[in-house]
């Protein structure tokens, strides 16, 4: 079932974050779903036909768990016995890992009876590959057993825990949505679910690939309302950091210190992107839990120890943007150049950071399992750190709407890097606020198509799009702006304020009358 969620923009009060709606309310189906999986379900029955955790006392267990598992310890059948030589053959001593690996494939199967994996084997995280065939064996234990059959008898149950979670769930994507003033996209290819299965009994957080979020609940009685706002955060912000490598560049230096703290992830000491978004999804959450300021001191206080060193000055430039009017995906650029590296590095050399050692459980996340996939970054960006500099000066002049200064610092870039992609698209942004109508045109029509288009940048090719459609549908071409706007859609991996405004501008193009010409 997908969830209906109401956001209003910009919010009612400034510098607050938005209290909890009274009633529900009823918005447009938005891309984040609660739902069961027949392809989780049937791997976490085969998973407890092969004696995963059958030693443990089901005492606090839901009922349908415990019951489950009695029943599939005495399946029997050639399928079963597959089932069970796979497990022992592939058994870890962690039971998590081993747990994370079932629902992994959980995740990425398709549907029965096949249960073909989804994903390519490029894009398949390690521990997934540690069960390939796996596939035809649960098919062939699927049908050997009438799982389908019991899929259906149970829907039920299942539906009714969906229903309960349901709420909770909507009130945190209304708050988090409503905080960055971000509507999503029913219609994007990125998605967000969260899948209800009691058989799983723990909470596993798994991020696919970039674009396919997904969450596993074990039920509705206590709905992790912090782990779920964490998830359904990155959901919305990891696009960011991606977005504007050049603009991270810069604070690069901060992040090398951050990377010696013994206790941050190793997944995150070789991911600048990735650990800027953890750090930018911790100070939002700060700013979205009704903690006394004593309290949110003492959590930034444990994230420096712990090495997120960027959670503090995030926090800050959080404080400013509540007081504006934009969405925070707008605001995101100027936070990050707002922050002051030079400050930051001295307050940084004077953390005494945590010992790997002191590590407690006492912890935001410590019931996720999270794997974290490199998403593609743009790669039109040059590992050059003058040419960096330029293009932050040329955006960051672009955004106190001073062109003239703007280009000349695009043109430092272009004078180097002659087809340089996010140089071009500075010069079409001047081109735009100096009403240079025709030269705009002609760089926006360099971005968009031939050899020199912004393929490789999602962002640059669609706001280009935006862009050219835009000057067309000023001189009257209506068909050649729809068909911009049409292009500005379609651009896989294009930032969510570039489809809206295409999408906008395409409601508006198909109202107008087309306007004649002499």
């Amino acid at each position: 079932m997908s969830l209906c969620v109401a956001v209003a923009f910009p919010l009612a009060m400034r510098g607050q974050v938005p209290l909890p709606p009274a009633p529900q309310r009823t918005a447009p189906a938005t891309n984040v779903t609660v739902d069961g999986s027949e392809a989780m379900f049937t791997t976490m029955c085969a998973l407890l036909a092969a004696g995963f955790e059958a030693n443990v006392s089901a005492e606090n267990w839901h009922p349908l768990r415990a019951r489950l598992r009695e029943q599939m310890q005495h399946q029997q059948g050639p399928a079963v016995d597959a089932v069970r030589e796979f497990y022992k053959q592939h058994v870890v001593r962690d039971p998590g890992a081993l747990l994370s690996r079932y629902i992994w494939f959980g995740i990425v199967a398709g549907p029965a009876p096949s249960f073909r994996i989804t994903l390519r084997r490029d894009d398949m995280p390690t521990e997934l590959l540690t069960l390939e065939g796996f596939s035809e064996i649960l098919s062939n234990y699927y049908q050997e057993q009438h799982i389908g059959r019991l899929w259906h008898d149970l829907q039920p149950i299942y539906n009714s825990e969906i229903k309960k979670v349901h709420d909770p769930v909507s009130q945190i994507i209304f708050v988090a949505t409503g905080y960055l003033r971000q509507l999503q996209d029913p219609n994007t290819a990125r998605s967000f679910t969260i899948i209800l299965e009691p058989l799983v009994g723990r909470i596993s957080n798994v991020r696919n690939s970039g674009e396919h979020y997904a969450m596993v609940l074990s039920g509705s009685d206590d709905v992790p309302e912090d782990i779920v706002r964490h998830a359904y955060l990155h959901f919305l912000l990891d696009p960011l950091p991606q977005q504007y490598p050049h603009i991270l560049a810069v604070k690069r230096a901060l992040y090398e210190k951050a990377a010696l703290a013994p206790r941050l992830p190793p997944d995150l000491k070789d991911d600048f992107s990735a650990y800027f978004a953890e750090c930018l999804v911790r100070a939002v959450e700060l700013r979205l839990k009704r903690l006394s300021p004593g309290e949110k001191e003492a959590v930034i206080d444990r994230d420096d120890a712990d090495g997120y060193v960027l959670v503090r000055p995030i926090f800050k430039g959080l404080a400013k943007y509540e007081t504006l009017e934009p969405s925070f995906a707008l605001y995101f650029p100027d936070m990050v150049r707002n922050i002051d590296e030079p400050a930051e590095a001295k307050r940084i050399d004077s953390i005494k950071f945590a010992r790997a050692a002191d590590r407690d459980n006492v912890n935001d996340t410590a019931s996720e399992d999270v794997a974290r996939h490199k998403a593609a970054a743009p790669t039109t960006v040059p590992n050059d750190v003058d040419a960096i500099g330029a293009l932050t000066e040329g955006e960051r002049r672009i955004a106190e709407k001073n062109p003239q200064a703007a280009e000349v610092a695009f043109q430092k870039v272009l004078a180097k890097y002659p087809d340089q992609i996010r140089a071009w698209y500075g010069i079409g942004l001047v081109a735009l606020m100096e009403h240079d109508g025709p030269r705009a045109k002609v760089v926006f029509g360099r971005l968009t198509d031939g050899d020199h288009a912004a393929k490789d940048d999602p962002m640059v090719l669609a706001w280009s799009h935006v862009y050219l459609a835009r000057i067309y549908d000023d001189e009257g071409q209506q068909s050649l702006a729809k068909s911009e706007f049409q292009a500005a859609i379609a651009v896989p991996g294009g930032p969510e304020q570039a489809k809206q405004a295409a999408q906008k501008g395409l409601e508006a193009v198909n109202l107008e009358k087309p306007v004649e010409r002499p």
